[in-house]
């Protein structure tokens, strides 16, 4: 018998199959915007020299191996809280906010939708268009009713008058997806104004919010960056947030992220975290311990803490940086306008708004590897090669 005979095969992650390609491809030129990490000057994605001591520290005194509890480890969960939530945040005064470490960001979200589905029964999950492609697959494997609020428009333009009609018919109660800052995969990000507009829609329709929170300290700053989230978590009595250690801490392969719940009382929150370790042991177990132990070392160290920050805010300027040079060596072929939104943008992702022939041709022509959305990893640029790659998108955008 062959029980794997009706097994169908299935495309692969569009993302890692452009990566492949990019390996396989000859040209010494070649340029990878594909995959999102961050790359420093050399084109490598370093280790923050605050996580090698964090790790020195830890190998130096690990007495165990054991597991960590469900939640997590506790030093981790106190940081981040304070770190998403804020110092000086009445919510943790008041004991309504927990944290359940995840392996990363994609396990938090994953639990967030298995949450939702066994606990709050019948609620849609309402996403960006377009939005990261594996909120859409994972909510769907939660068994979620999937669906979408406008976001961008044909224009290339944030679209909030869109975003807002139509979550202002979104069902009450329905859980609605909110990218905290440099939105993935466009770079396009909210106003505080916007925000508070959001804020009071999501409050008439009693929508639950969940915070998509990847890369707090890459837009304007690890304050200036989590205040959305502070401010509806203060706003209202309940509240989910992911947050994610991969890009902020360069721990990608340590799967290190949780899930805060925020809830309306102290009481009503352990409801909740009890059935967020139900179902966090029915996924995984009991998470992974390095990743966050280095992060819960490191955020209770002044001395790491400041250390990682000056790094943190390094990579942040740096993108920032190649986000300007891009649009100003456009310049010269008086593109500087059309893609001055490149500059505006905030993270490492830009929706470039370049064609699927004229990426096609990009990738033929020049070796330069981007998604067929036109969505580019601005963290992959190299800046000695920045009149290059203008160059090379001039050619694609006037021929």
């Amino acid at each position: 018998m062959r029980h794997f005979g009706q097994v169908a095969r299935v495309p692969g992650d569009p993302i890692l199959g452009l990566l492949e390609h990019f390996r396989a491809d000859p040209n010494p030129a070649k340029l990878d915007l594909g995959v999102g990490v961050y790359k420093d000057a050399a084109g490598r994605t370093p280790i923050p020299r605050a996580v090698k001591l964090a790790e020195q520290r830890l190998s130096d005194s690990e007495q165990s191996k054991s597991y960590v509890g469900g939640h997590g480890d506790p030093l981790f969960a106190e940081g981040l809280l304070r770190l998403v939530l804020g110092h000086q945040s009445a919510v943790l005064g008041a004991g309504r906010a927990g944290c359940t470490q995840a392996p990363g960001g994609t396990g938090a979200l994953r639990l967030a939708g298995e949450f939702i589905a066994r606990c709050l029964p019948g609620r849609a999950i309402w996403l960006s268009q377009p939005t990261w492609p594996i909120h859409e697959t994972l909510f769907a494997a939660a068994g979620l009713e999937v669906r979408h609020y406008p976001y961008v428009g044909v224009d290339n333009r944030f679209d909030i008058e869109g975003m807002l009609a139509q979550l202002g018919r979104v069902p009450s109660g329905d859980v609605v997806l909110l990218h905290a800052c440099c939105h993935n995969p466009t770079g396009f990000d909210l106003s505080p104004a916007d925000w508070r507009r959001v804020l009071e829609v999501v409050r008439a329709r009693e929508l639950l919010p969940l915070f998509d929170f990847a890369y707090q300290g890459f837009g304007d700053g690890l304050e200036q960056d989590a205040w959305a989230v502070r401010l509806f978590s203060e706003a209202l009595p309940e509240v989910l947030v992911t947050s994610s250690c991969s890009k902020n801490f360069g721990l990608y392969r340590e799967r290190t992220g949780a899930l805060i719940a925020i809830a309306a009382d102290a009481e009503g929150l352990q409801d909740v975290r009890s059935q967020l370790a139900a179902h966090a042991r029915n996924l995984w177990s009991t998470p992974p311990s390095h990743g966050a132990a280095v992060v819960g070392l490191i955020l209770g160290d002044d001395t790491l803490r400041g250390c990682w920050q000056n790094e943190l805010d390094g990579m942040r300027r740096r993108v920032a940086g190649l986000r300007m040079g891009l649009v100003e060596a456009l310049r010269t072929y008086g593109l500087a306008q059309r893609f001055a939104h490149i500059a505006e943008q905030r993270g490492m992702f830009s929706y470039t708004g370049l064609s699927a022939a004229q990426v096609l041709r990009l990738r033929a022509e020049d070796g330069v590897y981007l998604l067929e959305t036109g969505r580019a990893n601005v963290a992959g640029l190299d800046a000695e090669r920045l009149d290059q790659l203008a160059a090379a998108i001039a050619r694609v955008v006037t021929d």
